[in-house]
């Protein structure tokens, strides 16, 4: 699981990853130890994997693994063979390695509804190319929920909501000003709470009390989307959103009460959320779950094994 600071605004991505609920949960085989022929070292373990065992996600949700160490570049072949996908229908998808500790495996295209997923990390014996072997396997199983989609257009002042290809509601919004505008592309819901504690200071908008930028408010039915800290959620200082109001956020997006908590409701972890009309561009594929943000291409670049098709669950 990803945590990010609590406040709209801040800079870029980042792999950092914690929390127990999120850790990666594996029992130890029968073959901990790693093979006689190699040299014993300390282990290498994962800090985590998301998305969690039983949880039912979105159509964007990636598989992200992260690690406690760096894995060099010449063991991420053979670590990603060891870390099989099994699908109820097939997938064609790949790994894609966020610098040494973060890897991710997503589908081509959006996961189908309904598919039952299955990811085995067996580590044990395997090197992480920096002295450490990995001394048992991981498993986590999840389901791939409804298609919930949000498309927020930043010039237009609309959300429009559709689960599995049918519309459910257009929805006014207010985006980031021009001092600060709203990342633009899809990111995959992080996670969401009913209150989140949100500061200026947090992402280095302001820490100056006196400043008219300056924030420190607790605000309802939070949205989160990126690690930098863009959220879909209400704000007291923008009650009535939508284009006759023309106010700015700081990178959120704005909703009115009553549409926050409709849509609080509405979506899950994974669930796309692609905004347009943002100067700003693209939100980095590790800034969260953006990993869409990537074409297939640029996606396969970062993999070290390559395309393939999940294995038959």
């Amino acid at each position: 699981m990803l945590v990010g600071v609590t406040a709209c605004g801040g800079g870029g991505g980042s792999d950092k990853a914690s929390g127990d609920d999120a850790k990666a949960s594996g029992k130890p085989s029968a073959s901990a130890s790693p093979s006689p022929t190699k040299p014993a070292g300390p282990p290498m373990l994962l800090d985590t994997i998301t998305p969690q065992t039983g949880t039912t996600v979105g159509v964007a949700m990636p598989i992200s693994v992260i690690f406690t160490n760096p894995v060099a570049a010449k063991a991420k072949a053979t670590v990603e063979k060891h870390m099989k996908v099994s699908t109820s229908q097939p997938v064609v998808g790949a790994w894609h390695w966020m610098g040494d500790r973060r890897a991710d495996w997503r589908p081509k295209t959006y996961w189908p509804s309904g598919t039952k997923v299955r990811i085995d990390a067996d580590m044990t014996g395997v090197s992480n190319g920096n002295g450490r072997y990995g001394v048992h396997g991981y498993t986590h199983t999840f389901t791939i929920g409804d298609d919930v989609r949000a498309d927020v257009s930043v010039t237009g002042h609309t959300m429009k909501v559709t689960r599995n290809g049918q519309a459910v509601r257009t929805l006014s919004i207010n985006a980031g000003s021009a001092q600060y505008p709203t990342w633009d592309g899809t990111m995959a819901v992080i996670d969401k709470q009913e209150k989140v504690h949100m500061t200026s200071c947090s992402v280095g908008i302001s820490c100056d009390k006196g400043s008219p930028n300056f924030y420190d408010l607790t605000l309802p039915w939070d949205v989160h989307l990126t690690q930098s800290g863009t959220y879909v959620h209400y704000s007291t200082g923008d009650p009535n959103p939508g284009s006759g109001s023309a106010r700015g956020s700081h990178g959120c997006v704005h909703l009115s009460l009553s549409d926050a908590k409709w849509f609080y409701g509405q979506v899950k972890q994974g669930d796309p959320v692609t905004i347009t009309g943002s100067p700003r561009g693209k939100a980095p594929a590790d800034n969260g779950y953006a990993d869409f943000n990537l074409g297939w291409d640029q996606w396969l670049t970062g993999s070290a094994s390559g395309e393939e098709t999940s294995t038959a669950l």
